[in-house]
């Protein structure tokens, strides 16, 4: 009989066995090639890869974890765009549209928001299990005089402050649940019942707080936030203390506005501070607060007016003297004081300097070059929360902190190296 053609026959090729699950060892079988699709900074991508299935396992796609890490559908790159152009939005539609013209890549507001918020919790994360990179140490912190000249020694500043929110309120979330409710039953289709809903916040704004160390020049700064008791506020402190090497610091200054929690934190944390202060703009809308009390309302522009000398007057003997000045000098003039409203202004703001005794310390700050306010901290507070705080904005309590994070990371010069070790982690 005559061959059906010239080709010699080969036997077919053998395929590799199927892979066994890397933690039961079962054997799993080969459910063919399926689409993949990854939407990365080059555009999206689209891709064959195998599938494979065992009862009681799953499917599973191995090479999905080879290609990345994540085994995202939306890449690294794409998502540090999305973070980014975000912190520098006023809202999720206008970040989506901002990207849209500079990558060409189109993601709805809503998505956009998605992805954002996951990886504000995915630094979150990193934070609280030590992975989030800092490139300086408290030894690199060099200290200055009052001239602004190097001292040879180093010295780490600690800040703390709390900042409101604005949250959603239960209320608020079930009132929008029942008008989606109306709608869908006028609607006269069955529709897919609605997820449920996390609860809101009691109140309309909530206080965060920041924790922030920093150097005379503010070259290295480390920024965190938390939305948690004044507890977690002084958990914060203890664990960047521990990242930055404090201890080894020659000078370690806290400088806070004068509430209690923060003080009694930074003394319950045992942290290694020589000295804690009280930020001199506080002192001074105290003194102005009195003035007010006690002269009335003036011209601030006025340095005549009655009540102007005599604040000014305070806040050199406060800023060049110190305590003991400070305080015989209140107690003289209330003495001159008639008005029973005088005298009790006069009281709350020498009950105000006595209960902060400890920590005016402005002859002995100004003498070795210390920072004698707190402006640093203010100025976190007003960056981390500039994103959350546009008109008509509320959000969830742990999307506001996300949020809040990533400009942490960013104002802690740690936005590149983040990004960078999470590329290492994917490929």
């Amino acid at each position: 009989m005559r061959p059906l053609c010239n080709s010699a026959w080969r036997p077919p090729r053998r395929l590799s066995p199927p892979p066994q699950h890397p933690t039961t060892g079962k054997r799993l079988h080969n459910k063919g090639p399926e689409l993949h699709s990854v939407l990365t900074i080059n555009g999206r991508i689209s891709l064959f890869r195998r599938r494979y299935f065992a009862k009681g396992i799953g499917s599973q796609t191995p090479l999905d974890s080879w290609l990345d890490k994540a085994e995202a559908t939306i890449s690294l790159g794409v998502r540090e765009m999305a973070a980014r152009l975000n912190l520098a939005a006023h809202n999720f539609d206008k970040a989506a549209a901002n990207l849209a013209r500079t990558a060409q890549i189109h993601l709805s507001g809503e998505f956009l928001r998605q992805i954002v918020e996951a990886e504000g919790q995915a630094v979150n994360k990193a934070a609280s299990a030590g992975l989030l990179p800092l490139g300086w140490s408290a030894t690199d912190c060099a200290a200055h005089d009052q001239d602004g000249q190097r001292t040879g020694q180093t010295r780490v500043y600690l800040g703390c402050d709390g900042v409101k929110v604005p949250l959603v309120t239960d209320a608020e979330k079930q009132a929008r649940r029942t008008k989606v409710k109306a709608k869908r039953r006028h609607c006269g289709k069955k529709r897919r019942p609605l997820r449920r809903v996390k609860a809101g916040a009691d109140q309309v704004y909530k206080e965060y707080k920041i924790v922030t160390y920093y150097d005379d020049t503010q070259k290295h700064r480390l920024v965190a936030v938390t939305r948690g008791d004044c507890q977690q506020a002084g958990r914060l402190m203890r664990r960047d203390a521990g990242r930055i090497g404090l201890s080894k610091a020659d000078d370690k200054v806290g400088m806070v506005d004068g509430a209690d929690w923060i003080k009694n934190q930074m003394k319950r944390q045992s942290l290694p501070l020589d000295a804690i202060g009280l930020d001199f703009y506080h002192l001074a809308d105290n003194v102005h607060k009195a003035r007010r009390q006690v002269y009335g309302e003036e011209d601030a522009k006025d340095q005549t007016a009655p009540g102007n000398v005599w604040a000014a007057a305070v806040l050199h003997t406060a800023k060049h003297h110190g305590y003991a000045a400070l305080v015989a000098q209140l107690q003289v003039w209330q003495k001159g004081l008639r008005g029973r409203g005088q005298r009790g202004a006069a009281q709350r703001l020498i009950g105000y300097v006595t209960e902060r005794q400890d920590m005016i310390l402005y002859p002995e700050f100004t003498a070795v070059g210390r920072q004698i306010g707190s402006g640093p901290t203010e100025s976190m507070c007003k960056a981390t929360t500039q994103r959350i705080k546009g008109v008509g904005m509320r959000w969830d309590a742990a999307n506001a902190e996300a949020i809040m994070a990533l400009e942490a990371l960013e104002q802690s010069g740690a936005w590149h190296a983040y990004w960078d070790a999470c590329l290492h982690q994917a490929v």
